[in-house]
């Protein structure tokens, strides 16, 4: 047995064997594999092995595509069959706005390439005449997706592995990690079987690895404690049960081929054949949270005990649309842990606070993510770099304020979430409210909708009090858009106040401050009281993440990035630091994200407010340009709360970031709310800014601006130096130009808004797609930003946008279609 490898995989999953081959195949010839029983033995030997495209996210549906792709061509790599039966998946909707979901999802899957079929019930019915259609709306058809053998596909993927030099070991059990400053050192111990349980024997070994990747499933837990981190992926229930054959079910099949994945979303259950007979998954309320704090050592390849009556309802809705199942009696049941996380998405990437520790963990679909998993992670690992943003997947989105009661109760709403409407509005309520700015209650007092965001209460809009934010969300214009829209108005024509708390805020300082930043971010560093937007790059040269950098003083910076985002850019801001320190000298980084509070103001009005409240010899003089220029900074008093007021503005308004003391911004809210009744002030949600911020094509980290675009494709020459070196400069100048950031005005449907995810056509070729949507109160008209390939990108080019399955004109327009010469942010006072 190896101990000294370049790559170790630790678990024996469908997920640890296809990274293992993939990192093989990527051209690692040095991998190990090693599992603590038998391959298989996790989740992956009960799972029912579906392969469902279905996913809003478009990393995650590039992930399954590849994977669907992938899963064929294995037999003739291996010889060994996979046993994927490509039957195909139908997805029934019994209401309207099931279907409005099918059609957004659709113009996603659109972007990747994924085919579908749309289907009337009578279709569904002339083709699958046991399947009951009276009572559908319609029905989403994938024709290349089905099921396979979970078994069988990890087998065929562990054969490739090892013809490709990887070595697999099971009974090995890891024991603790060891990190020397340049590789890691990893305790094994040798398991042994006594009395049907998996026991440690005295045998140990280290294996000494440049690499490692925790594949560990249903012992994320158990990883975590080893390596002294946080790991959100906590299983859940999930049962299924096997019929008998049913006979019109055999009738039928002496004629026909095979029924396709049924899904029926709104009875919240799949369903597929199994030797004659059906087998029904239920994603039903109250499936608990297991293994909390760790795998019992007596559970290997075990199930726990079937609860009937909790899926009692899903079982009853199964007889309903496959009436002929009424009669057929049970043949056998599962109930075992799969893994979850608090958003239902994988973590793929980096360790947050490691070094060459990688995290492949939390696959709530792990046969349908594996194949996609190991390829781009094994991508991440080798290149630098997916071809995709893997940002939304990152195991640093959630934080290191996350508790384990936290996760549980998250991961089992996740689950009992797989088959609610997924609204792109959507807020969910499990395990919150959590983290509040002290705002918060008087902001509820207002009428604030909150969202969630990194853990953080953000209002996301004002109604009046009693307005129930569940019944307003929509895939359309929802209850939540007139209120919305007289935000928007109120802070282009007036006086607006956005909560920015969750703005996530670190302090850079010390005499090698301004040589690392200068080569960590692509534009100038701004001078002392001054601020620049900047952008610190990947080494492909793509964006690693957007900043707002003020100077306080020569070696001292702020820098301020999105609040979603707070553990993923601090990890890698500090990385970035300890890398370099030794060259440029001294660099202390702080994250002040939670002692300071932001609010900001902006609007016609806005100048006038602070003038009220700002304590000087001239207040009138203050505020005007000469005194307090655009893009500038400097301390101020607003009555009794010191604040840094920065002259800039998310929305494009003449306006102030208000960063204050958190403990003093309830004083600060109502000194406020109270000085700005006389010039209309009006509390704003993060809906209406994301609008605002599109009429002056502001590009947003997570949507324009990611891991797959350089700053150049995305249309930000304005911010880069290209008279300095700086990290990723000669990459980002090698990948040239492969698309473009465009803003297009829409006219789109009467009753709704793109919401950033629509597929963007020329004629009837796919040139592109939406990153973001909503509606401009500018223009009066929708609204949205996306890339599309360079020959689309003029402005005045005439596409078409794809919505509830239709094509809506579409026009590419200047950037900043809303004041493009910036004379409303620049006026005087």
């Amino acid at each position: 047995m190896k101990t000294h490898v370049k790559a170790l995989v630790v678990g024996g999953g469908v997920v640890g064997t296809s990274i293992a081959y993939h990192l093989a195949r990527a051209g690692w010839d040095d991998v190990m594999l090693l599992e603590r029983d038998e391959l298989t033995s996790g989740s992956t030997w009960h799972a029912a092995g579906l392969l469902p495209y279905f996913n809003m996210s478009f990393a995650t549906t590039h992930i399954h595509d590849y994977s669907i792709k992938f899963y064929k061509t294995l037999e003739e790599e291996t010889g060994l069959n996979a046993g994927f039966s490509v039957v195909g998946n139908l997805r029934m909707a019994q209401s309207k706005a099931r279907m409005d979901e099918y059609m957004l999802y659709a113009s996603t899957a659109e972007t990747c390439g994924v085919p579908y079929e749309w289907m009337t019930p009578a279709q569904v019915k002339n083709r699958w005449p046991l399947v009951r259609t009276d009572d559908l709306e319609g029905a989403i058809f994938h024709p290349t997706d089905g099921y396979i053998n979970p078994a069988d596909v990890t087998m065929a993927m562990a054969k490739g592995a090892r013809q490709r030099g990887v070595s697999i070991e099971r009974r090995w059990q890891v024991d603790g990690y060891r990190w020397t400053g340049s590789e890691w050192i990893v305790t094994c111990t040798k398991m042994v079987e006594r009395g049907g349980n998996l026991v440690p024997s005295e045998e140990q070994i280290e294996i000494t690895t440049e690499h490692v990747v925790t594949a560990t499933g249903n012992h994320a837990q158990r990883t975590a404690r080893l390596l002294g981190i946080k790991i959100p992926a906590i299983p859940v229930e999930h049962q299924f049960i096997v019929t008998e054959p049913d006979a019109a079910l055999v009738e039928y099949r002496k004629t026909h081929g095979e029924h396709p994945v049924l899904r029926d979303a709104d009875a919240k259950w799949y369903v597929r054949e199994e030797r004659g007979g059906w087998i029904l998954g239920p994603y039903e309320e109250g499936a608990p949270a297991r293994f909390e704090y760790g795998v019992p050592d007596s559970f290997r390849a075990d199930l726990f005990p079937l609860d009937l009556e909790r899926i009692e309802e899903e079982y009853l809705s199964m007889i309903h649309r496959i009436p002929s199942s009424e009669t057929v009696g049970l043949k056998d049941d599962f109930n075992g842990p799969i893994c979850y996380t608090p958003d239902g998405n994988p973590l793929i990437g980096p360790a947050p606070g490691l070094r060459n520790m990688w995290l492949a963990e939390g696959f709530s679909f792990g046969i349908t993510a594996a194949g996609g998993a190991g390829k781009y992670l094994a991508d991440l690992m080798v290149k630098g770099e997916a071809e995709i943003d893997m940002a939304s997947l990152d195991p640093k989105r959630f934080g290191n304020w996350m508790t384990t009661e936290y996760a549980a109760r998250r991961n089992e709403e996740a689950y009992d979430h797989v088959y609610v409407l997924h609204h792109p509005d959507e807020e969910r309520p499990a395990a919150r409210p959590l983290r509040t700015s002290p705002a918060y209650d008087r902001q509820k007092a207002a009428g604030a909708q909150f969202g969630h965001v990194n853990g953080w209460e953000r209002p996301n809009y004002f109604a009046p009090l009693g307005f129930n934010d569940h019944d307003a969300r929509s895939f359309r214009r929802g209850g939540w858009w007139q209120y919305a829209v007289d935000e928007a108005k109120a802070m282009r024509e007036g006086v607006g106040m956005i909560d920015a708390s969750a703005f996530t805020k670190h302090v850079v300082k010390g005499a090698g401050a301004t040589a690392f930043l200068d080569w960590f971010t692509c534009n100038k560093l701004p001078r002392v009281g001054r601020i620049n937007l900047t952008y610190a790059l990947t080494s492909h040269g793509t964006v690693r993440t957007e900043y707002t950098i003020v100077r306080e003083a020569e070696d001292v910076y702020h820098l301020i990035s999105a609040g979603a985002w707070t553990s993923y850019d601090s990890d890698y801001l500090r990385k970035a630091v300890q890398d370099k320190e030794a060259e440029f000298g001294r660099i202390e980084v702080q994250n002040t994200t939670t002692q300071t509070g932001v609010f900001a103001l902006a609007g016609p009005r806005s100048r006038d407010l602070l003038k009220k409240l700002v304590n000087d010899a001239d207040p009138e003089a203050f505020f005007i340009n000469k005194n307090f220029p655009w893009l500038s900074a400097k301390p101020i008093e607003l009555k009794m709360c010191p604040v840094m007021a920065i002259r800039v503005a998310y929305t494009g308004e003449l306006g102030w970031e208000l960063h204050h003391p958190i403990e003093m911004q309830n004083y600060l809210y109502d000194l406020l709310m109270a000085a700005g009744e006389e010039f209309g002030l009006k509390l704003v949600g993060a809906r209406a800014q994301n609008w605002l911020r599109q009429e002056k094509s502001y590009r947003a980290f997570g949507t324009e601006l990611g891991r797959d675009a350089t700053p150049q494709e995305a249309g930000l020459d304005r911010f880069i130096d290209l008279e300095k070196d700086f990290c990723g400069k000669d990459a980002m100048l090698k990948t040239g130009i492969r698309s473009q950031c465009v803003t297009l005005l829409i006219e789109g449907p009467d009753d709704a808004d793109p919401w950033g995810r629509e597929v963007l056509y020329a004629g009837d070729v796919r040139v592109g797609r939406l990153t973001s949507g909503g509606y401009s109160v500018a223009f009066g008209k929708s609204i949205g930003m996306g890339y599309v390939k360079p020959e689309h990108a003029e402005v005045g080019t005439k596409l078409k946008v794809k919505m509830f399955d239709q094509l809506w004109d579409a026009e590419i327009v200047e950037d900043s279609p809303y004041d493009p010469t910036n004379a409303t942010i620049r006026q005087n006072g």
